[in-house]
């Protein structure tokens, strides 16, 4: 498949998304991200040096000063392809919770192509800081009410509902797969649960709902999205098929640094 049906820029597949201050219908927002109280404000991260990760939620790294690596969560059930990488250097945060095994937990990764954060459950924060400092005037109008984890089908819940009109129900994926030219592909692998998300979207809409599925992006050298269609063409073609059916589909463009993740623009896919 190619990409002509999933343009993130009206422009063009290569186009740059121009003003980085942007919303989903071109309005500006203030620049109030980098300071002491955003909630996407990462704790003082650590430094170390990236030696293996394995059984997906483990990772051995190689802090400053130390011979031997100290095992750390990775909060990423995903391939995490690229983001992986032996000797890469990484950051983390500690934790004192005496209830937790293990004390720190792996957030940013530096690749080739820039700076990654693979704690993937920060989409859901991120694009929560997005709609409400206004970057989705079109989804959430001032004064409307956020609700997060909200039941849509029998045993699955979305991530966010907001109970205004008809109801608008959203999905967030996380995307740290850099193909190359600015370009991130999702999934990063098979995914028959982000395919069943899709379906559970086409549904509520069925029902009368507004649906939105939103791609927050987590990588530094991402500026667009599409569907990986070599890794899970049946997620390529369920999204087509999705947006066909009315699902919004959106890019979120962030900034990442060691001092926190701050949404910068937001891009309304086009279904032509």
């Amino acid at each position: 498949m190619g990409t002509g049906s999933y343009q993130t820029s009206p422009a063009g597949a290569t186009a740059d998304f121009g003003d980085r201050s942007s919303c989903d219908d071109g309005a500006k927002v203030s620049d109030g991200c980098h300071n002491e109280t955003n909630a996407m404000n990462f704790p003082a991260l650590t430094r170390g040096r990236l030696m293996r990760r394995y059984k997906r939620f483990l990772a051995d790294v190689l802090l400053p000063g130390d011979d031997t690596p100290v095992c750390v969560h990775c909060p990423n059930t995903g391939a995490m392809s690229g983001c992986q990488t032996a000797e890469s250097a990484v950051w983390l945060s500690h934790h004192d919770n005496p209830k937790r095994k293990l004390v720190w937990t792996w957030e940013l990764v530096e690749t080739e192509a820039g700076m990654a954060c693979i704690h993937s459950a920060l989409a859901n924060d991120v694009v929560e800081e997005a709609l409400r400092a206004g970057h989705f005037p079109s989804l959430f109008p001032a004064g409307a009410e956020l609700q997060r984890e909200v039941k849509i089908a029998e045993g699955s819940r979305a991530d966010f509902f907001i109970p205004a009109d008809a109801g608008l129900y959203i999905e967030v994926k996380s995307v740290t797969l850099h193909c190359g030219d600015g370009v991130g592909a999702f999934p990063d692998a098979v995914s028959a649960r982000a395919t069943k998300h899709l379906g559970e979207l086409q549904a509520a809409i069925a029902r009368g709902h507004r649906a939105a599925l939103v791609f927050a992006v987590l990588h530094a050298g991402i500026t667009r999205v599409v569907p990986a269609e070599d890794i899970d063409p049946t997620y390529a073609a369920a999204l087509q098929q999705a947006m066909a059916s009315g699902v919004e589909v959106y890019t979120l463009l962030n900034d990442i640094t060691v001092d926190g993740i701050y949404p910068v623009s937001v891009h309304r896919w086009d279904t032509r």
